[in-house]
C-alpha cells in the first residue's frame, strides 16, 4: 500500500505471536498518520462555522509554504 494513497476500509494490524504491545504502537502510528487523533481531538467540542473557516485558511496557508519551501529547496 502505498503511503499517499490509502484504500477505504478498516485499519487492521496484525498481531504476530504475542508481540501485542508492537502490534499497539504500530496501530497508533497509522492513525496518527490518516489523522484519526487529530480528528477526534477536533469534534470533542463544537466550533463555530467562523472558527472553522480561519482553521481551515490557516491550515491552507501553511500547505503552501511548505509546498513554497519544497520547490525552493528541489531548484
Amino acid at each position: 500500500m502505498d503511503n499517499k494513497v490509502r484504500e477505504l476500509g478498516p485499519l487492521q494490524v496484525v498481531v504476530e505471536g504475542s508481540n501485542l504491545g508492537r502490534a499497539i504502537n504500530q496501530l497508533k502510528r497509522h492513525m496518527a498518520r490518516e489523522g484519526v487523533m487529530k480528528e477526534l481531538k477536533r469534534r470533542r467540542h463544537y466550533e463555530k462555522p467562523s472558527i472553522v473557516r480561519k482553521r481551515k485558511q490557516k491550515e491552507a496557508a501553511r500547505r503552501r509554504r511548505k509546498e513554497a519551501r519544497r520547490r525552493t529547496r528541489f531548484m
